[in-house]
Protein backbone atom coordinates (compact mmCIF):
# COMPACT_ATOMS: atom_id res chain seq x y z
CA UNK A 1 0.00 0.00 0.00
CA UNK A 2 1.17 3.75 -0.15
CA UNK A 3 3.17 4.70 1.71
CA UNK A 4 2.68 8.20 1.96
CA UNK A 5 0.38 10.01 4.50
CA UNK A 6 -2.45 7.98 5.07
CA UNK A 7 -5.61 9.16 4.02
CA UNK A 8 -7.32 7.06 6.83
CA UNK A 9 -6.14 6.93 10.30
CA UNK A 10 -6.91 4.90 12.55
CA UNK A 11 -10.41 4.80 15.06
CA UNK A 12 -9.51 6.25 18.29
CA UNK A 13 -12.40 3.98 19.71
CA UNK A 14 -11.07 0.97 18.41
CA UNK A 15 -10.10 -1.11 21.75
CA UNK A 16 -13.51 -0.09 22.72
CA UNK A 17 -15.00 -1.24 20.19
CA UNK A 18 -13.05 -4.67 20.34
CA UNK A 19 -14.79 -5.12 23.88
CA UNK A 20 -18.45 -4.96 22.64
CA UNK A 21 -17.27 -7.02 19.24
CA UNK A 22 -16.24 -9.76 21.34
CA UNK A 23 -18.70 -9.88 23.74
CA UNK A 24 -21.12 -10.16 20.86
CA UNK A 25 -18.79 -12.97 19.86
CA UNK A 26 -18.62 -14.68 23.21
CA UNK A 27 -22.54 -14.85 23.48
CA UNK A 28 -22.90 -16.60 19.96
CA UNK A 29 -20.15 -19.06 20.99
CA UNK A 30 -21.39 -19.98 24.11
CA UNK A 31 -24.93 -20.57 23.12
CA UNK A 32 -23.54 -23.58 20.93
CA UNK A 33 -23.13 -25.23 24.37
CA UNK A 34 -24.84 -23.26 27.43
CA UNK A 35 -28.54 -24.87 26.26
CA UNK A 36 -26.97 -28.70 26.67
CA UNK A 37 -26.53 -28.96 30.13
CA UNK A 38 -29.76 -26.99 30.90
CA UNK A 39 -31.62 -29.68 28.18
CA UNK A 40 -32.91 -32.05 30.90
CA UNK A 41 -34.15 -29.63 33.18
CA UNK A 42 -35.78 -27.84 30.04
CA UNK A 43 -37.11 -31.79 28.74
CA UNK A 44 -38.81 -32.26 32.31
CA UNK A 45 -40.29 -29.05 32.46
CA UNK A 46 -41.95 -28.98 28.92
CA UNK A 47 -42.61 -32.15 28.39
CA UNK A 48 -40.94 -33.21 25.51
CA UNK A 49 -39.73 -37.09 23.91
CA UNK A 50 -36.12 -37.50 23.48
CA UNK A 51 -36.39 -37.08 19.59
CA UNK A 52 -37.48 -33.44 20.20
CA UNK A 53 -34.35 -32.66 22.58
CA UNK A 54 -31.94 -33.40 19.75
CA UNK A 55 -34.24 -30.87 18.07
CA UNK A 56 -33.41 -28.09 20.43
CA UNK A 57 -29.89 -28.45 19.57
CA UNK A 58 -30.04 -29.39 16.11
CA UNK A 59 -32.66 -26.08 15.02
CA UNK A 60 -29.91 -23.88 15.97
CA UNK A 61 -27.06 -25.63 14.17
CA UNK A 62 -29.30 -25.87 11.02
CA UNK A 63 -30.27 -22.44 10.76
CA UNK A 64 -26.75 -20.88 11.82
CA UNK A 65 -24.87 -22.95 9.76
CA UNK A 66 -27.10 -23.00 6.73
CA UNK A 67 -27.65 -18.99 6.83
CA UNK A 68 -23.73 -18.25 7.44
CA UNK A 69 -22.47 -17.51 3.98
CA UNK A 70 -26.06 -15.52 3.09
CA UNK A 71 -25.47 -13.41 6.70
CA UNK A 72 -21.90 -12.67 5.69
CA UNK A 73 -22.69 -11.16 2.16
CA UNK A 74 -25.87 -8.87 3.79
CA UNK A 75 -22.87 -7.71 5.96
CA UNK A 76 -21.21 -6.94 2.78
CA UNK A 77 -23.44 -5.07 1.20
CA UNK A 78 -25.92 -3.48 3.60
CA UNK A 79 -23.13 -2.75 6.34
CA UNK A 80 -21.16 -4.50 8.58
CA UNK A 81 -22.13 -1.98 11.29
CA UNK A 82 -26.30 -2.06 10.85
CA UNK A 83 -25.97 -6.18 10.55
CA UNK A 84 -24.40 -6.19 13.78
CA UNK A 85 -27.03 -4.42 15.61
CA UNK A 86 -29.65 -6.27 13.83
CA UNK A 87 -28.00 -10.08 14.44
CA UNK A 88 -27.78 -8.74 18.00
CA UNK A 89 -31.61 -6.99 18.66
CA UNK A 90 -32.37 -10.22 16.93
CA UNK A 91 -30.76 -12.67 18.99
CA UNK A 92 -31.55 -11.49 22.04
CA UNK A 93 -34.88 -11.24 21.02
CA UNK A 94 -34.95 -14.95 20.05
CA UNK A 95 -33.05 -16.11 23.30
CA UNK A 96 -36.22 -13.94 25.04
CA UNK A 97 -38.76 -15.73 23.54
CA UNK A 98 -36.77 -18.99 24.28
CA UNK A 99 -36.71 -18.58 27.82
CA UNK A 100 -39.94 -18.10 27.66
CA UNK A 101 -41.11 -20.62 25.98
CA UNK A 102 -44.41 -22.69 27.31
CA UNK A 103 -44.29 -25.58 25.03
CA UNK A 104 -41.74 -27.43 22.37
CA UNK A 105 -42.50 -25.68 19.21
CA UNK A 106 -41.99 -22.57 20.66
CA UNK A 107 -38.94 -23.24 22.15
CA UNK A 108 -37.77 -25.04 18.69
CA UNK A 109 -39.06 -21.83 16.78
CA UNK A 110 -36.92 -19.50 19.05
CA UNK A 111 -33.38 -21.49 18.97
CA UNK A 112 -34.08 -21.51 14.84
CA UNK A 113 -34.35 -17.83 15.21
CA UNK A 114 -31.51 -17.49 17.37
CA UNK A 115 -29.49 -20.00 14.72
CA UNK A 116 -30.60 -17.19 11.74
CA UNK A 117 -29.39 -14.30 13.59
CA UNK A 118 -26.35 -15.62 15.06
CA UNK A 119 -25.40 -16.04 11.35
CA UNK A 120 -26.07 -12.54 10.72
CA UNK A 121 -24.26 -11.40 13.71
CA UNK A 122 -21.07 -13.70 13.51
CA UNK A 123 -19.77 -13.17 10.29
CA UNK A 124 -20.08 -9.24 10.95
CA UNK A 125 -18.70 -8.97 14.00
CA UNK A 126 -15.30 -10.71 12.70
CA UNK A 127 -15.73 -8.99 9.70
CA UNK A 128 -15.68 -5.98 11.73
CA UNK A 129 -12.46 -6.99 13.81
CA UNK A 130 -11.06 -7.16 10.14
CA UNK A 131 -11.64 -3.74 9.12
CA UNK A 132 -10.73 -1.90 12.17
CA UNK A 133 -7.38 -3.47 13.12
CA UNK A 134 -5.29 -2.96 9.74
CA UNK A 135 -1.63 -2.40 11.64
CA UNK A 136 -0.04 -5.60 11.69
CA UNK A 137 0.65 -5.05 15.60
CA UNK A 138 -2.52 -4.53 16.44
CA UNK A 139 -4.69 -6.68 14.80
CA UNK A 140 -2.17 -8.85 16.59
CA UNK A 141 -3.28 -8.33 19.33
CA UNK A 142 -7.23 -8.00 18.27
CA UNK A 143 -6.97 -11.15 17.07
CA UNK A 144 -5.40 -12.19 20.14
CA UNK A 145 -8.27 -11.07 22.33
CA UNK A 146 -10.78 -12.40 19.67
CA UNK A 147 -8.82 -15.50 19.03
CA UNK A 148 -9.24 -16.94 22.97
CA UNK A 149 -12.98 -15.82 22.96
CA UNK A 150 -13.66 -17.92 19.85
CA UNK A 151 -11.81 -21.19 21.32
CA UNK A 152 -12.88 -20.90 24.80
CA UNK A 153 -16.29 -19.56 24.33
CA UNK A 154 -17.72 -23.16 24.42
CA UNK A 155 -16.21 -24.14 27.65
CA UNK A 156 -17.53 -20.48 29.25
CA UNK A 157 -21.24 -21.92 27.91
CA UNK A 158 -20.50 -24.94 29.95
CA UNK A 159 -19.92 -23.34 33.15
CA UNK A 160 -22.21 -20.71 33.31
CA UNK A 161 -25.00 -23.41 31.93
CA UNK A 162 -24.36 -25.20 34.61
CA UNK A 163 -24.38 -22.49 37.49
CA UNK A 164 -27.67 -21.29 35.93
CA UNK A 165 -29.72 -24.47 35.67
CA UNK A 166 -28.05 -25.68 39.25
CA UNK A 167 -28.60 -22.26 41.06
CA UNK A 168 -31.49 -20.51 39.34
CA UNK A 169 -33.72 -22.27 36.15
CA UNK A 170 -33.03 -23.65 32.82
CA UNK A 171 -34.91 -20.55 31.26
CA UNK A 172 -31.76 -18.60 32.33
CA UNK A 173 -29.41 -20.39 29.85
CA UNK A 174 -31.39 -17.95 27.55
CA UNK A 175 -32.59 -14.83 29.19
CA UNK A 176 -29.01 -14.34 29.92
CA UNK A 177 -28.48 -14.10 25.99
CA UNK A 178 -30.38 -10.83 26.65
CA UNK A 179 -28.02 -8.49 28.93
CA UNK A 180 -24.98 -9.71 26.84
CA UNK A 181 -26.86 -8.72 23.77
CA UNK A 182 -28.51 -5.02 25.07
CA UNK A 183 -24.78 -4.22 26.22
CA UNK A 184 -23.04 -4.97 22.83
CA UNK A 185 -25.75 -3.01 20.66
CA UNK A 186 -25.13 0.29 23.23
CA UNK A 187 -21.60 -0.38 21.88
CA UNK A 188 -22.58 -1.29 18.57
CA UNK A 189 -24.56 2.44 18.58
CA UNK A 190 -22.24 4.46 20.56
CA UNK A 191 -18.36 3.14 20.02
CA UNK A 192 -18.53 1.35 17.05
CA UNK A 193 -17.34 2.87 13.32
CA UNK A 194 -17.09 1.16 9.76
CA UNK A 195 -14.26 2.30 7.69
CA UNK A 196 -16.65 4.32 4.84
CA UNK A 197 -16.98 3.40 1.12
CA UNK A 198 -15.63 -0.24 1.49
CA UNK A 199 -19.48 -1.85 1.02
CA UNK A 200 -20.24 -4.46 -1.84
CA UNK A 201 -22.94 -2.84 -4.38
CA UNK A 202 -23.36 -5.56 -6.56
CA UNK A 203 -26.65 -7.53 -6.41
CA UNK A 204 -27.48 -10.30 -4.36
CA UNK A 205 -26.70 -13.80 -5.59
CA UNK A 206 -30.24 -15.13 -5.12
CA UNK A 207 -29.15 -18.85 -6.49
CA UNK A 208 -26.16 -18.52 -4.96
CA UNK A 209 -28.33 -17.50 -1.52
CA UNK A 210 -30.25 -20.64 -2.39
CA UNK A 211 -27.73 -23.17 -3.33
CA UNK A 212 -25.38 -22.15 -0.26
CA UNK A 213 -28.55 -22.59 2.20
CA UNK A 214 -29.84 -25.95 1.60
CA UNK A 215 -26.71 -27.39 0.48
CA UNK A 216 -24.98 -26.75 3.96
CA UNK A 217 -28.39 -27.45 5.83
CA UNK A 218 -28.17 -30.74 3.87
CA UNK A 219 -25.01 -31.26 5.13
CA UNK A 220 -25.20 -30.26 8.62
CA UNK A 221 -28.70 -32.57 8.95
CA UNK A 222 -26.75 -35.41 7.06
CA UNK A 223 -24.27 -35.19 10.04
CA UNK A 224 -27.17 -35.07 12.72
CA UNK A 225 -28.67 -37.98 11.32
CA UNK A 226 -25.63 -39.91 11.14
CA UNK A 227 -25.62 -39.48 14.70
CA UNK A 228 -28.84 -40.80 15.75
CA UNK A 229 -29.92 -42.68 12.77
CA UNK A 230 -26.50 -44.57 11.50
CA UNK A 231 -24.27 -44.14 8.48
CA UNK A 232 -26.17 -46.34 6.16
CA UNK A 233 -29.55 -44.85 6.96
CA UNK A 234 -31.66 -44.07 3.96
CA UNK A 235 -31.89 -40.30 5.49
CA UNK A 236 -28.61 -40.25 6.08
CA UNK A 237 -27.05 -41.52 2.62
CA UNK A 238 -29.99 -39.05 1.31
CA UNK A 239 -29.25 -35.98 2.86
CA UNK A 240 -25.19 -36.12 2.31
CA UNK A 241 -26.02 -37.00 -1.32
CA UNK A 242 -28.38 -33.82 -1.55
CA UNK A 243 -25.38 -31.49 -0.31
CA UNK A 244 -23.59 -32.83 -2.79
CA UNK A 245 -24.95 -32.31 -5.78
CA UNK A 246 -26.12 -28.92 -4.04
CA UNK A 247 -22.71 -27.76 -3.32
CA UNK A 248 -21.09 -28.48 -6.22
CA UNK A 249 -24.19 -26.85 -8.24
CA UNK A 250 -23.28 -23.99 -6.44
CA UNK A 251 -19.31 -23.82 -6.94
CA UNK A 252 -20.30 -23.99 -10.20
CA UNK A 253 -22.80 -21.25 -10.31
CA UNK A 254 -20.38 -19.00 -8.67
CA UNK A 255 -17.57 -19.84 -10.92
CA UNK A 256 -19.98 -18.35 -13.66
CA UNK A 257 -22.44 -15.29 -12.31
CA UNK A 258 -21.01 -11.64 -12.44
CA UNK A 259 -22.46 -11.40 -8.32
CA UNK A 260 -21.00 -14.58 -6.55
CA UNK A 261 -22.38 -14.93 -3.20
CA UNK A 262 -19.25 -16.24 -2.56
CA UNK A 263 -16.36 -15.34 -5.05
CA UNK A 264 -14.06 -18.24 -5.38
CA UNK A 265 -10.93 -15.94 -5.36
CA UNK A 266 -11.80 -16.22 -1.02
CA UNK A 267 -11.89 -19.83 -0.70
CA UNK A 268 -8.89 -20.56 -3.49
CA UNK A 269 -6.45 -18.87 -2.30
CA UNK A 270 -4.18 -20.82 -0.72
CA UNK A 271 -3.54 -19.30 2.62
CA UNK A 272 -7.20 -18.73 3.28
CA UNK A 273 -8.27 -22.19 1.84
CA UNK A 274 -5.46 -23.91 4.53
CA UNK A 275 -6.92 -22.00 7.15
CA UNK A 276 -10.42 -22.69 6.34
CA UNK A 277 -9.61 -26.68 6.06
CA UNK A 278 -7.06 -27.23 9.18
CA UNK A 279 -9.76 -25.19 11.01
CA UNK A 280 -12.63 -27.23 10.64
CA UNK A 281 -11.00 -30.34 11.33
CA UNK A 282 -9.12 -29.20 14.72
CA UNK A 283 -12.81 -28.49 15.38
CA UNK A 284 -13.92 -31.48 14.76
CA UNK A 285 -11.22 -33.09 17.26
CA UNK A 286 -11.76 -29.93 19.96
CA UNK A 287 -15.94 -31.18 19.83
CA UNK A 288 -14.71 -34.66 20.95
CA UNK A 289 -12.85 -32.60 24.41
CA UNK A 290 -16.50 -31.25 25.39
CA UNK A 291 -18.79 -33.76 24.46
CA UNK A 292 -16.54 -36.98 26.20
CA UNK A 293 -14.90 -35.17 28.92
CA UNK A 294 -18.38 -33.92 30.32
CA UNK A 295 -19.79 -37.30 30.19
CA UNK A 296 -16.96 -38.71 31.44
CA UNK A 297 -16.59 -36.23 34.49
CA UNK A 298 -20.76 -36.01 35.22
CA UNK A 299 -21.40 -40.28 34.73
CA UNK A 300 -18.62 -41.78 35.73
CA UNK A 301 -16.59 -39.37 38.15
CA UNK A 302 -20.14 -37.96 39.41
CA UNK A 303 -19.31 -34.75 38.92
CA UNK A 304 -22.04 -31.91 39.25
CA UNK A 305 -22.74 -29.60 36.18
CA UNK A 306 -21.30 -26.78 38.39
CA UNK A 307 -18.08 -28.86 39.20
CA UNK A 308 -17.97 -30.00 35.98
CA UNK A 309 -18.11 -26.55 34.42
CA UNK A 310 -15.10 -25.56 36.95
CA UNK A 311 -13.12 -28.39 35.66
CA UNK A 312 -12.76 -26.79 32.25
CA UNK A 313 -11.26 -23.63 33.53
CA UNK A 314 -7.80 -24.62 32.96
CA UNK A 315 -8.65 -25.12 29.21
CA UNK A 316 -9.99 -21.98 29.00
CA UNK A 317 -7.04 -20.16 30.95
CA UNK A 318 -4.85 -22.30 28.44
CA UNK A 319 -6.59 -21.08 25.47
CA UNK A 320 -6.26 -17.41 26.65
CA UNK A 321 -2.68 -17.93 27.41
CA UNK A 322 -1.81 -19.31 24.04
CA UNK A 323 -3.85 -16.57 22.41
CA UNK A 324 -2.90 -13.47 23.45
CA UNK A 325 0.62 -14.54 25.05
CA UNK A 326 2.10 -16.64 22.36
CA UNK A 327 0.01 -16.03 19.05
CA UNK A 328 -0.39 -12.23 19.51
CA UNK A 329 3.10 -11.97 20.32
CA UNK A 330 4.63 -14.22 18.10
CA UNK A 331 2.45 -13.51 14.74
CA UNK A 332 4.35 -10.57 13.29
CA UNK A 333 7.48 -12.63 14.21
CA UNK A 334 6.92 -16.24 12.47
CA UNK A 335 4.82 -17.25 9.30
CA UNK A 336 1.66 -18.32 10.77
CA UNK A 337 1.79 -21.86 9.91
CA UNK A 338 4.67 -21.53 12.44
CA UNK A 339 2.21 -20.47 15.12
CA UNK A 340 -0.84 -23.24 13.63
CA UNK A 341 1.24 -26.47 12.90
CA UNK A 342 2.71 -26.76 16.30
CA UNK A 343 -0.10 -25.68 18.10
CA UNK A 344 -2.35 -28.51 16.88
CA UNK A 345 0.40 -30.63 17.44
CA UNK A 346 0.39 -29.33 21.23
CA UNK A 347 -3.22 -29.76 21.05
CA UNK A 348 -2.47 -33.51 19.56
CA UNK A 349 -0.23 -34.54 22.71
CA UNK A 350 -3.07 -33.27 25.03
CA UNK A 351 -5.72 -35.26 23.67
CA UNK A 352 -3.07 -38.25 23.13
CA UNK A 353 -3.16 -38.31 27.27
CA UNK A 354 -6.95 -38.09 27.16
CA UNK A 355 -6.86 -41.25 25.53
CA UNK A 356 -5.12 -43.00 28.81
CA UNK A 357 -8.64 -42.44 30.49
CA UNK A 358 -9.98 -45.32 32.68
CA UNK A 359 -12.70 -44.66 35.75
CA UNK A 360 -10.16 -43.81 38.30
CA UNK A 361 -8.30 -41.35 36.15
CA UNK A 362 -7.19 -38.54 38.93
CA UNK A 363 -7.98 -35.75 37.46
CA UNK A 364 -4.70 -33.10 38.57
CA UNK A 365 -2.51 -36.13 37.44
CA UNK A 366 -3.72 -36.47 33.99
CA UNK A 367 -7.23 -34.59 33.01
CA UNK A 368 -5.24 -31.13 34.31
CA UNK A 369 -2.26 -30.93 32.53
CA UNK A 370 -3.74 -32.49 28.99
CA UNK A 371 -6.50 -29.93 29.70
CA UNK A 372 -3.91 -27.07 29.43
CA UNK A 373 -1.97 -28.58 26.53
CA UNK A 374 -5.18 -28.19 24.78
CA UNK A 375 -5.93 -25.19 25.81
CA UNK A 376 -2.36 -23.82 24.96
CA UNK A 377 -2.08 -25.42 21.49
CA UNK A 378 -5.39 -24.52 20.16
CA UNK A 379 -5.34 -21.16 21.62
CA UNK A 380 -1.72 -20.40 19.94
CA UNK A 381 -3.33 -21.86 15.97
CA UNK A 382 -6.88 -20.22 16.74
CA UNK A 383 -5.65 -16.95 16.81
CA UNK A 384 -3.22 -16.85 13.68
CA UNK A 385 -5.91 -18.54 11.85
CA UNK A 386 -8.51 -15.81 12.87
CA UNK A 387 -6.39 -13.12 11.47
CA UNK A 388 -5.15 -15.20 8.16
CA UNK A 389 -8.35 -16.14 7.28
CA UNK A 390 -9.40 -12.38 6.32
CA UNK A 391 -5.75 -11.04 5.72
CA UNK A 392 -5.60 -9.40 2.45
CA UNK A 393 -8.97 -9.98 1.55
CA UNK A 394 -11.21 -7.38 -0.41
CA UNK A 395 -12.77 -5.05 2.02
CA UNK A 396 -16.11 -5.88 0.18
CA UNK A 397 -15.88 -9.71 0.96
CA UNK A 398 -15.04 -9.16 4.33
CA UNK A 399 -18.12 -10.77 5.80
CA UNK A 400 -18.10 -13.24 3.43
CA UNK A 401 -14.60 -14.28 3.78
CA UNK A 402 -15.44 -13.88 7.57
CA UNK A 403 -18.50 -16.30 7.30
CA UNK A 404 -15.94 -18.80 5.66
CA UNK A 405 -14.55 -19.00 9.23
CA UNK A 406 -17.31 -19.73 10.99
CA UNK A 407 -18.84 -22.32 8.54
CA UNK A 408 -15.75 -24.08 8.52
CA UNK A 409 -16.51 -24.68 12.86
CA UNK A 410 -20.00 -25.46 12.34
CA UNK A 411 -19.64 -28.34 9.33
CA UNK A 412 -16.50 -29.36 11.52
CA UNK A 413 -18.73 -29.33 14.81
CA UNK A 414 -21.41 -31.42 13.03
CA UNK A 415 -18.42 -33.68 11.71
CA UNK A 416 -17.47 -34.09 15.22
CA UNK A 417 -20.44 -34.98 17.04
CA UNK A 418 -21.64 -37.54 14.68
CA UNK A 419 -18.17 -38.96 13.93
CA UNK A 420 -16.81 -39.40 17.15
CA UNK A 421 -19.96 -40.21 18.89
CA UNK A 422 -20.17 -43.04 16.49
CA UNK A 423 -16.21 -43.99 16.87
CA UNK A 424 -17.30 -43.81 20.64
CA UNK A 425 -20.35 -46.02 20.53
CA UNK A 426 -18.81 -48.97 18.00
CA UNK A 427 -16.00 -49.40 20.95
CA UNK A 428 -18.36 -49.97 23.49
CA UNK A 429 -20.63 -52.07 22.24
CA UNK A 430 -17.24 -54.25 20.61
CA UNK A 431 -15.72 -53.72 24.03
CA UNK A 432 -19.20 -55.46 25.82
CA UNK A 433 -19.38 -57.58 22.99
CA UNK A 434 -16.03 -59.48 23.55
CA UNK A 435 -16.22 -59.22 27.09
CA UNK A 436 -20.18 -60.31 27.70
CA UNK A 437 -21.03 -63.22 30.27
CA UNK A 438 -24.21 -64.48 32.19
CA UNK A 439 -26.84 -61.58 33.56
CA UNK A 440 -26.89 -57.88 32.85
CA UNK A 441 -23.38 -55.85 32.91
CA UNK A 442 -22.79 -54.05 36.26
CA UNK A 443 -23.08 -50.25 36.21
CA UNK A 444 -18.92 -50.48 36.87
CA UNK A 445 -18.89 -52.42 33.48
CA UNK A 446 -20.96 -50.33 31.99
CA UNK A 447 -18.46 -47.20 33.00
CA UNK A 448 -15.45 -49.02 32.06
CA UNK A 449 -17.09 -50.07 28.76
CA UNK A 450 -17.80 -45.71 28.02
CA UNK A 451 -14.64 -45.25 29.22
CA UNK A 452 -12.91 -47.16 26.86
CA UNK A 453 -15.32 -45.78 23.73
CA UNK A 454 -13.90 -42.25 25.13
CA UNK A 455 -10.65 -42.70 24.81
CA UNK A 456 -10.62 -44.74 21.67
CA UNK A 457 -12.47 -41.92 20.06
CA UNK A 458 -9.90 -39.22 21.65
CA UNK A 459 -7.12 -41.31 19.74
CA UNK A 460 -9.60 -40.44 16.82
CA UNK A 461 -9.39 -37.12 17.75
CA UNK A 462 -5.36 -36.67 18.06
CA UNK A 463 -5.01 -38.14 14.45
CA UNK A 464 -7.29 -35.60 13.22
CA UNK A 465 -5.05 -32.88 15.02
CA UNK A 466 -2.32 -34.24 13.59
CA UNK A 467 -3.93 -34.14 10.32
CA UNK A 468 -4.44 -30.45 10.76
CA UNK A 469 -1.01 -29.89 11.56
CA UNK A 470 -0.18 -31.06 8.47
CA UNK A 471 -2.37 -29.26 6.54
CA UNK A 472 -0.81 -25.89 8.36
CA UNK A 473 2.30 -26.68 7.39
CA UNK A 474 1.48 -27.63 4.19
CA UNK A 475 -0.72 -25.33 2.48
CA UNK A 476 0.41 -22.27 3.97
CA UNK A 477 2.63 -20.08 2.77
CA UNK A 478 2.01 -16.68 4.08
CA UNK A 479 5.44 -15.24 5.64
CA UNK A 480 5.40 -12.77 9.15
CA UNK A 481 3.02 -9.70 8.01
CA UNK A 482 4.97 -6.25 7.54
CA UNK A 483 3.39 -3.54 9.16
CA UNK A 484 1.32 -1.47 6.25
CA UNK A 485 -0.36 1.87 6.39
CA UNK A 486 -3.66 2.56 4.60
CA UNK A 487 -3.03 4.68 1.32
CA UNK A 488 -5.25 6.62 0.06
CA UNK A 489 -7.92 5.67 -2.65
CA UNK A 490 -8.70 1.61 -0.49
CA UNK A 491 -12.02 3.55 0.68
CA UNK A 492 -13.50 3.91 -2.49
CA UNK A 493 -11.57 1.08 -4.53
CA UNK A 494 -14.68 -0.87 -7.11
CA UNK A 495 -16.18 -4.12 -5.60
CA UNK A 496 -14.19 -5.89 -8.61
CA UNK A 497 -11.08 -5.00 -8.19
CA UNK A 498 -8.14 -6.62 -6.42
CA UNK A 499 -6.72 -4.35 -3.91
CA UNK A 500 -3.49 -4.02 -2.83
CA UNK A 501 -2.58 -6.30 0.10
CA UNK A 502 -0.03 -6.22 2.81
CA UNK A 503 3.33 -7.47 1.88
CA UNK A 504 4.16 -11.05 3.10
CA UNK A 505 8.00 -11.86 3.93
CA UNK A 506 8.55 -15.71 2.51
Amino acid sequence: MSSGTPSVTPDPRRWKALFFIALAQLMVVLDATIVNIALPAAQHDLGFSDSSRQWVITAYSLAFGGLLLFGGRIADMAGRRRTFLIGLLGFAGASALGGAAVDTPMLLGARALQGAFGALLAPSALSLLAVTFTEARERARAFGIFGAIAGGGGAVGLILGGVLTEYLNWRWSLFVNVPFAVVAAFGAVTVIREPAGDRNRSRLDVPGVLLATLGLVSLVYGFTRAESDGWTAPVTIGMFAAALVLLAGFVAFEARTAHPLLPLRVITDRNRGGVYLSLGTAVIAMFGVFLFLTYYLQAVKGYSPVLTGVAFLPMIAGMITGSTQIGARLLNRVPARLLMGPGFLVAAVGMVLLAQLHTGSSYPALILPAELLLGLGMGSAFMPAMSLATLGVQPQDAGVASAMVNTSQQVGGSIGTALLNTVAANATAAWLLARRGGGAPTQQVLNTAAVHGYSVAAWWAAGILVFSSAVAFLMLNAGRPQPVKIGEGTAGAAADEELPVPTLAH
